[in-house]
């Protein structure tokens, strides 16, 4: 019998394979997209998931402003932040954020609340770079294409 088969695989920061992945938003849906680059960031879909390292992949997110919304969502729904002064609370709504000149910050948002609000969490949100238009200067990484429901 190979022992070798039983004994649970634990990495650590030298043993980790990283690799550089694009995933186009164009008309995808803003939770889903944003629930599957969390889970790839985190590398859960790796079979040597360990949850206190930072095993996941580096994500580029291209077509970030062409993100899709339904319903009456893009209008409805209201992200609120504090300045911290009296009176400065401030409210903005995702059609704002994609006509402001960073349409990026809606897909890091959403993907920013679904890792964990850890400083592990603070790291592997590094590993996440967010783009409006189709261009990337990351192509010599090598970075491999996938879809949305390959993960």
């Amino acid at each position: 019998m190979d022992t070798l088969s039983y004994k649970t695989v634990s990495l650590n920061k030298a043993t980790v394979d990283k690799q550089w992945v694009v995933i186009d938003a164009t008309d995808l849906a803003l939770g889903r997209l944003a629930s599957r680059v969390a889970l790839v960031l985190r590398g859960k879909n790796k079979p040597g998931f360990t949850p206190n390292v930072d095993c996941g992949d580096n994500v580029i997110v291209i077509n970030a402003e062409k993100v899709a919304l339904k319903g009456n969502k893009m209008t409805d729904r209201v992200y609120t932040r504090y300045t911290g002064y009296p009176g400065g609370q401030r409210f903005t709504t995702p059609k704002e954020i994609l006509l402001s000149n960073h349409p990026e910050r809606l897909v890091e948002r959403a993907v920013r609340g679904m890792l964990p609000k850890t400083r592990l969490g603070e790291k592997i949100l590094h590993n996440l770079h967010v783009y409006a238009g189709p261009e990337h200067p990351h192509q010599a990484q090598n970075p491999k294409t996938i879809k949305l429901n390959e993960i």
